[in-house]
């Protein structure tokens, strides 16, 4: 006799806005290290060059090397090392691997979130708190669109072809608590 319950597959449980944004703040913190260690390799290695041309070759180095951190690790096992931490994994929406393509779509949409005040800043000059407050709306805008997705995924992720998941805990874990 089988048991019907074991064959069937559950659905996958699709990660709140909460936990992603709690993630996305763990994952600054890490981006942190990452953007001090490539920064300084980068700086040591040009400093002769014209500073207007070493801030722009700069911005596009370390842009390249967060790419290569994200889509080295999404590609891999679908976690970055904070969404292992808020067992959140990037899956493929239809549930073959993740592609290279996918994952640098991914990363490259992400910056999504940022683009829009950039945009607002530089064509009406605005600077400093200004600058913050127009980032902060245009955040939680972008943040909105995990309500354009019936899955409650953000643009991105459906421009992309992924989908953000919860990891239920290990038995471990439960045990540990």
């Amino acid at each position: 006799m089988t048991n019907s319950t074991a064959s069937t597959a559950t659905p996958p449980q699709f990660a709140t806005l909460k936990r992603r944004l709690l993630c996305m703040v763990y994952e600054a913190v890490l981006l942190f290290g990452i953007f001090f260690c490539a920064g300084l390799i980068f700086d040591v290695s040009t400093q002769k060059l014209d500073p207007t041309i070493a801030h722009n070759a700069r911005q596009a180095y370390l842009f390249i090397v967060v790419g290569i951190y994200f889509t080295y690790f999404w590609g891999r096992k679908g976690q970055t090392l904070a969404m292992q931490t808020w067992r959140i994994q990037l899956v493929s929406a239809n549930r073959k691997p993740l592609t290279l393509k996918q994952t640098w779509l991914r990363y490259c949409a992400c910056w999504m979130w940022f683009v829009p005040a950039w945009v607002v800043n530089y064509a009406f000059g605005i600077q400093h708190w200004g600058s913050i407050i127009v980032l902060l709306v245009g955040m939680a805008a972008w943040a909105l669109t995990i309500k354009l997705d019936k899955n409650g995924q953000f643009l991105h992720d459906k421009w992309a072809g992924t989908e953000l998941i919860t990891i239920p805990k290990t038995r471990q874990q439960i045990e540990f608590e």
